[in-house]
């Protein structure tokens, strides 16, 4: 035993103690990394499957390693051939403004909902917490409605407007709880000490509030990038140009005219699920603390 300051008793680990707390931390180990393994094989699967010939595909299974010849041919149809490089470039000009939209516009709202006074404004907020509940599918037809009505001229759904317009529209309830929620647990004599020198609210956001705010932030950023770049049903009514197509609508066309060939619809979707693996952890960083940065302060 040791005594402490104010009396305070702790017990020594006894080597057996010692041991039991070894294995138990050994088990959760185990279990987490038997549980990523499982989720890892399909992703494993289908990048092999992405390598392999047709004729090995329609043969084997991707885990025959005795029978396992590589090839880089299907990505090379499906960027070319396919027209996947082009869908490739599509998805980026479409998730990068419908990330970075909704991050501003949330980011500002949060801040005028957490730190400004105006009137309604808990009434304002409970009504967008209120619109989390209101499934997106339904004001599909009202949106793209207004789209061709309201702004006939401009004719969104011909380019990239209606889907980034749309993308901002359903992200912003979300977008705006959630770093609401991380920015009222900034100090208050933080925001009150910079008001008494003078600072203006537009100071106070730029120079305060987002460079403590980074994690919360790049964590939205994160969930909202993903969503929109595996999103195929909003790319489905608010895309018509066939040349501005995404990657998702081109792998569903792939899907359409070549169902059995696996080698290729491997490989697209493969071309498809890698930006969301490099950013999530390029980036992963910020979305555990963004995650826990609540509970932390």
């Amino acid at each position: 035993m040791s005594v402490l300051a104010g009396g305070v008793v702790h017990a020594r680990p006894t080597p057996a103690g010692r041991i039991v707390a070894a294995l138990n931390r050994t088990v959760i180990h185990v279990g987490l990394a038997l549980i990523g393994l499982i989720w890892l094989v399909p992703t494993l699967g289908l990048l092999v499957t992405s390598f392999r010939p047709r004729s090995d595909i329609q043969s084997t299974g991707w885990w025959d390693i005795f029978n396992l010849h590589l090839t880089a041919e299907n990505y090379r149809q499906v960027l070319e051939a396919q027209g996947m490089l082009q869908a490739f470039a599509n998805t980026v000009f479409i998730a990068v403004p419908s990330t970075l939209l909704p991050l501003g516009i949330c980011a500002l709202a949060a801040y005028a909902f957490s730190w400004m006074r105006f009137p309604f404004r808990d009434t304002l907020f409970l009504i967008v917490v209120g619109l989390l509940m209101v499934p997106v599918q339904v004001a599909f037809i009202p949106v793209l409605t207004g789209f061709r009505e309201l702004v006939p001229g401009l004719e969104l759904t011909k380019g990239y407007g209606a889907v980034w317009l749309a993308h901002t529209a359903f992200a912003l309830p979300f977008g705006i709880f959630l770093l609401r929620n991380f920015f009222i647990t900034l100090p208050p004599d933080m925001i009150e000490a910079a008001r008494i020198d003078g600072a203006s609210d537009a100071w106070i956001f730029r120079k305060i509030v987002v460079p403590v705010s980074v994690p919360a932030i790049a964590a939205y950023g994160i969930f909202q990038f993903l969503w929109v770049w595996n999103d195929l049903l909003m790319a489905l009514v608010f895309v018509q140009d066939a040349s501005k197509f995404p990657m998702t609508r081109a792998i569903q066309n792939l899907l359409s005219q070549y169902g059995t060939e696996w080698h290729l619809l491997a490989a697209g979707a493969f071309l498809l699920m890698i930006v969301p693996l490099i950013v999530f952890f390029s980036l992963q960083r910020y979305f555990v603390q963004g995650l826990l940065a609540g509970s932390i302060k």
